[in-house]
């Protein structure tokens, strides 16, 4: 048995082992609002990291949830060692049920890579090694949620139904434009969509503007800005695409032909129906005229409705998953 510290540790040596083991910074870690820290050391060597989640998390299905994120680990008997003492932890504090990996909601990094498939990654897809899910399941959690990243060649090809639902949302007053010079500021109006649609997210959790704009702003002068689109009704911001070349193409050595479909959000109402669909089409569209070849639909939980969008002609090609394991009282 190793030993357990109830703290995070700001350099560490495992980063050697494996590339997913970041330093861990107590400041970046205390910013995430966690509850409790573990690292599971072997002397003074890190083996396995986590952080706990129990006092603002969100109710699924009756159930307390604690949230067990910041995961890496070395080794199945390290991490065995950790995820059965954050069970413990969790359990101890009322919660009925563990899910993770998640880093505090679903607005950070969340769940794991489970089949690889053929693609090499994409610029923004979180990776991981793949024992990291065997080690999940060897200490008795089982798949929660599952997600999938899908790809298509056929950018001319356009659903029959996308012409009237442009003329429909057109002659209700809605106005679809590319992001503006004011990076920021667009930035704001986007926000104002996303924690109001990101709301009806499975086990989503409420995150501030200033959450939303670290995590994109880091992103300013790669994104292209006509493929981010912004829908506006009566001067408000109602809906928008977030879409970004796969820069992850040009770091190994190769011409940038893929785009992808990462982020979409929608108000909910009647007026705004089909919206979504009009705003991959646009952003397809536009792809398509810039010389893009494929585009990638990003990370789609597989229950929600965006799959309407994306499964008519996208083929999957990696799979995600979101564990929990239910705490014995």
């Amino acid at each position: 048995m190793f030993t357990l510290l109830n703290a995070p540790i700001a350099s560490d040596p495992a980063d050697a082992a494996t590339p997913h083991w970041s330093a861990w910074s107590p400041d970046e870690v205390a910013a995430d609002g966690a509850d409790a820290h573990w690292t599971v050391l072997d002397g003074e060597r890190p083996l396995a990291r986590a952080s706990l989640w129990w006092t603002h998390v969100p109710v699924h299905d009756g159930h307390r949830l604690g949230l067990i994120g910041h995961y890496a680990a070395v080794s199945l008997e390290a991490s065995q060692q950790l995820l059965e003492h954050a069970c413990a932890e969790l359990r101890a504090r009322g919660c009925t049920m563990a899910v993770g990996p998640m880093d505090g909601n679903t607005f950070r990094r969340y769940r794991l890579l489970t089949e690889r498939g053929p693609e090499p990654p994409f610029i923004m897809e979180p990776d991981n090694p793949d024992d990291w899910p065997l080690w999940w399941s060897a200490s008795g959690f089982t798949p929660l949620a599952k997600y999938y990243s899908g790809l298509t060649d056929d950018l001319a090809q356009e659903d029959e139904r996308i012409a009237p639902a442009r003329v429909r949302l057109a002659g209700n007053g809605i106005v679809i434009r590319p992001m503006g010079d004011d990076y920021v500021a667009d930035l704001r109006s986007i926000y104002q969509v996303a924690h109001i649609s990101f709301a009806n997210n499975f086990l989503a959790s409420p995150f501030t503007e200033e959450e939303f704009l670290a995590r994109y702003l880091p992103f300013e002068q790669l994104v292209k800005r006509e493929f981010v689109l912004i829908a506006e009704h009566e001067g408000r911001p109602v809906g928008f695409m977030f879409c970004i070349p796969d820069y992850a193409q040009r770091q190994r050595g190769e011409s940038i032909t893929n785009m992808v479909m990462k982020t979409f959000a929608v108000l909910p109402g009647r007026t705004y129906a089909g919206l979504g669909t009009v705003l991959l089409a646009n952003c397809t569209r536009a792809a398509l005229h810039a010389g893009y070849q494929r585009a990638i639909h990003a990370l789609m939980y597989e229950h929600n409705n965006s799959l309407l969008i994306s499964t008519r002609t996208t083929e999957v090609f990696r799979r995600y998953t979101l564990f929990a394991r239910e705490l014995a009282p």
